[in-house]
């Protein structure tokens, strides 16, 4: 029977069907491969399309001139050789019904002229962008023309490619740069005149591209109606802009953002993450909807199927955007489909997956290890042939995922913990407000695992005999780490760490020194709760810069709540050792850069400095397994089972997962609980 649900229903664009009001809009998980959109790209969008999303759009955003080099790995739609593998995705997409587009931009100013092949970047100001720190030339009479038909030669590669249209980006990248009144400083046809001046050079884009792919091809646009900057672009500017995008007749679709991307902050804004309100900017795709009356597409932090759905009901979208959501959870569709709304994997807002890109070079997700990894990981877990019994010591993220995986593989699972509840160190950093939705990391594991059975004992200090005396198949342990603190000269015992301060267990310092090696979200939770409290707080590293792992969205909302309070940040000085000083702590203070050393007093001092592994157990259990918990490296790499047996007397397989380990991540310790268990 068809569905009376409001997502499901089909929607035409122009000539192409749509099977759902849900798509996953343009981004880039920089996956590709010499700018070539190869096996682990494909596979990626290939997972979704196969999972029922109605529309994948790819490239965030594909790259049409030289001058315009990516700054992490996008898609390079300038090549010719794009066109082969491009068609691979859209066939194979296509097989699953759904529809493939692409988004072309130029990034002007938002790139680097140290880049691809060193050619100076081009924008309509002299002015560098915040984020990426380069200085371009004033664009020439001579530079439009070439840039209008690398737009249109993009365009025909990909229509031959078989895709089903292409979006012309214009937010934040060039064509902004030249619309917006705060980045054109030209004169002329293109210059900074009048609205039209400033928007002549993307509506002759849009007409060559039109001419270019003909009729039978979507060409849509994704742009800011607001600016939500003082000398930006307005609403009122941005209801006009869409009125002139309609009136060529050439466009088919928009789709809003709001807001700029030159700094963090103001890509945060636009791309909220936990913490921030969800579905901020859906006001105005429906404001420009209503009033302009084109078809309107959307995506920011429309995280759950209630949103989307509330904003197709209310008239407000066309076709809604989940794309953080879909990293989390490829199946949504799917699970809407079959009543299953209650099993979609929850997007956190965590963000790791758009930090990640610039901190490392590729995007994942901090709760599914799939996403990215579809070549060699699965997100739909299969039955083995037969039922094992498994134990699993310690019930943090690492621990939980392994209990799940082990228990849709159809084993019997117990699980032991020492604390009273789940979660280890995400129940910790969810005790934060700002990132409590860290805590359905834990909440959705828990949920699976009842679904299938999983035994639980909490309050229970797990030793040796008590595993074994399950007799288990399988023994994982996933016990975490403590915090390290011992790492100075003189004086560990006068220090507190960054836990104690999350938790509780310490109250408050007035004046505080936090010296933080660690560069995680810990450091900067206990600077919030400090400087909260009224605490002067001064964050120290060795390091040249301060919290590196948390990246810069995250970074945002830490700063907004930090800097307008007494805290300060001290980078490439070292704490070398502390001692007593009448009721202060002396702390001596160190550099990499020389021999010189100085002095300075505090009444509370907390080291971040991660965490050693809780092993005990595993190193008991060790010579009772068959592989004396040795694990073949390669075989993990590539997704295979595990295989060792080094011990002929040893009765069960060992594993140490996660900050058993060492110390590491949220998604290491998850991924860890993935590829060791999806094969067992």
């Amino acid at each position: 029977m068809a569905s009376s649900d409001p997502l499901l229903q089909p929607y035409t664009l122009k000539h192409l069907t749509l099977k759902n009001r849900i798509m996953t809009t343009s981004h880039e998980p920089a996956y590709p491969e010499d700018g070539l959109p190869k096996d682990r790209y494909r596979a990626y969008h290939v997972e979704r399309a196969k999972a029922g999303v109605a529309m994948t759009m790819t490239a965030g955003s594909a790259s049409v001139s030289r001058d315009s080099p990516p700054v992490f790995n996008n898609v390079l739609v300038w090549k010719d050789e794009v066109v082969g593998w491009m068609k691979k995705l859209a066939d194979e997409c296509h097989d699953h019904g759904c529809a493939v587009m692409i988004q072309l931009t130029h990034l002007g100013r938002r790139t680097g002229w140290d880049k691809g092949a060193w050619l100076p970047s081009v924008s309509s100001t002299r002015d560098r962008e915040p984020a990426h720190r380069r200085f371009p030339k004033l664009a020439e009479d001579w530079d439009m023309p070439r840039i209008i038909g690398d737009f249109a030669d993009a365009a025909e590669r990909m229509k031959l490619a078989g895709l089903d249209g292409v979006e012309i980006m214009t937010h934040g990248h060039l064509l902004d740069q030249f619309i917006s009144p705060l980045t054109n400083d030209l004169d002329g046809p293109y210059g900074k005149e009048s609205l039209a001046t400033r928007m002549r050079l993307t509506l002759e884009i849009i007409d060559a591209v039109r001419r270019r792919v003909g009729d039978d091809f979507i060409v849509g646009t994704r742009f800011a109606p607001d600016e939500a900057e003082e000398g930006g672009i307005t609403e009122e500017m941005g209801v006009e802009m869409a009125h002139m995008f309609k009136a060529t007749g050439q466009v088919d679709y928009l789709n809003i953002n709001r807001g700029r991307i030159h700094t963090d902050p103001a890509m945060t804004d636009m791309i909220p993450i936990q913490g921030m309100r969800s579905a901020p900017h859906l006001d105005l795709a429906g404001r420009i909807r209503a009033e302009v009356g084109m078809p309107t597409f959307h995506a920011a932090r429309i995280a759950d199927v209630a949103t989307a759905r509330h904003a197709v009901v209310t008239g407000q979208l066309d076709m809604v955007g989940m794309t953080r959501a879909h990293m989390a959870d490829p199946y949504i569709v799917q699970k809407i489909r079959e009543g299953r709304e209650h099993d979609i994997r929850p997007c956190v807002g965590a963000t790791y997956c758009l930090d990640r890109i610039y901190g490392a070079g590729e995007a994942l997700c901090i709760h599914n290890p799939a996403t990215g990894r579809e070549l060699t990981m699965p997100n739909i877990i299969v039955r083995a042939p037969r039922a094992r019994r498994v134990v699993i010591v310690g019930a943090g993220p690492g621990g939980l995922e392994a209990a799940r995986v082990a228990a849709e593989r159809g084993h019997s699972v117990v699980v032991f913990e020492a604390a009273d509840q789940p979660g280890g160190q995400v129940r910790l950093t969810a005790q934060t407000r700002r990132r409590s939705e860290m805590i359905g990391i834990i909440d959705w594991r828990m949920a699976q695992c009842a679904a299938r059975d999983v035994e639980f004992r909490f309050n229970t200090w797990a030793e040796a005999e008590d595993v074994m005396a399950l007799d288990p198949d399988v023994v994982i342990v996933a016990t975490g780490g403590l915090p390290h603190k011992d790492i100075l000269a003189t004086g560990n015992d006068l220090t507190v760490t960054s836990w104690d301060i999350l938790s509780g267990d310490v109250k408050p310092g007035r004046d505080v020194l936090i010296y933080d090696e660690a560069g995680d979200h810990a450091a900067l939770q206990a600077a919030d709760i400090l400087a909260a409290s009224g605490a002067k707080v001064e964050i120290m590293t060795r390091d040249r810069s301060f919290a590196p792992d948390v990246m810069a969205m995250n970074l945002v909302p830490y700063m907004r709540s930090l800097q307008e309070k007494d805290v300060t940040f001290t980078v490439t000085w070292l704490l070398k050792g502390v001692a007593r000083a009448g009721n202060r702590l002396m702390a001596t203070l160190g550099t990499d850069y020389s021999r010189f050393t100085r002095q300075k007093d505090y009444d509370q001092i907390v080291v971040n400095y991660g965490t050693l592994p809780n092993a005990d157990i595993y190193f008991d259990l060790k010579e009772h397994s068959r592989n004396r918990g040795e694990v073949d490296q390669a075989a993990l790499i590539e997704g295979r089972p595990q295989t060792i047996a080094t011990n002929p007397g040893g009765t069960f397989q060992l594993f140490r997962i996660g900050d058993a380990v060492s110390a590491r991540n949220t998604h290491a310790a998850i991924y860890d609980g993935l590829r060791y268990l999806k094969d067992i």
